[in-house]
């Protein structure tokens, strides 16, 4: 039980979802039948995070409740896929591929380059809250390779280091 009213505020302001998101989940429930909720299960995560910028347990049951299904379903989804972030992250969340095909076009080498930059190791964030550095499974483009996402949208291929600081630079702005 919330220990003072501020505490309650704020837990429900961790669940509640907007009516703009509620309506593009809505969306996403009207492309399957009745009894196909859970198909929409990776979408309504999505415009969640996008929303709140990460998936608190509080947020995760609440999708789980509109979609109508068991908390636990929707949290194995949500801990399965690296897309999604169980903690808070950086404004910023780079995400470089090391799978082997990756590691042996240089992704290892990236991801070496990234933390020295930026002073933090995978799963970090920095001290301003800018940047956030995971390590990545394949992203569908070996090759590309090294490849990172920025923001779970935007892939960035062939990253030599004068790409990354041209990236990291560019994301500072």
């Amino acid at each position: 039980m919330p220990s003072a009213p501020n505490e309650t505020l704020l837990t429900v302001e961790i669940k509640m979802l907007s009516p703009e998101s509620l309506k593009r989940i809505d969306r996403e429930l009207d492309k399957y039948p009745p009894d196909q909720k859970q198909s929409a299960t990776m979408s309504a995560l999505r415009i969640a995070q996008e929303e709140k910028g990460w998936l608190a347990s509080e947020t995760i049951e609440f999708v789980a409740e509109y979609l109508g299904l068991p908390a636990i379903a929707v949290y194995e989804v949500a801990s399965f896929y690296n897309m999604y972030d169980l903690a808070p992250v950086g404004a910023k969340k780079i995400t470089v591929c090391t799978n082997l095909p990756c590691a042996l076009s240089g992704g290892v080498h990236a991801a070496d380059y990234i933390k020295k930059k930026l002073g933090i190791d995978f799963n970090e964030t920095t001290a301003d809250g800018c940047f956030t550095l995971k390590e990545g499974e394949c992203m569908g483009a070996c090759g590309d390779a090294p490849v990172l996402l920025v923001n779970n949208h935007r892939m960035c291929s062939w990253m030599t280091e004068a790409k990354i600081d041209q990236l990291l630079a560019d994301l500072q702005k």
